[in-house]
């Protein structure tokens, strides 16, 4: 099952509200995705930790073979 560009970022959105989010859609099948998350939050924390905040906020949305989202590449960072 096959999951929206704009279903992403409102969970992203969810868990960071003020976050500057964006997402791209990699292979045109709504299954790959690259998402890039800007947050306060991350300050201070190391990028595994910003990844799983990130994933914990999908909710289960990638969570083993009847994930509805199958990959999404992360960058993220705290605000310069």
């Amino acid at each position: 099952m096959a999951m929206e560009a704009q279903q992403i970022e409102t969970l992203i959105r969810e868990a960071f509200p003020t976050a500057k989010i964006t997402i791209t859609d990699l292979a045109g099948d709504g299954n790959h995705y690259a998402a890039e998350v800007i947050a306060e939050e991350f300050t201070g924390l190391n990028r595994v930790k910003q990844h799983q905040l990130v994933y914990a906020a999908l909710k289960g949305r990638m969570d083993g073979p009847a994930g509805e989202l199958h990959a999404l590449a992360l960058t993220t960072k705290a605000p310069e």
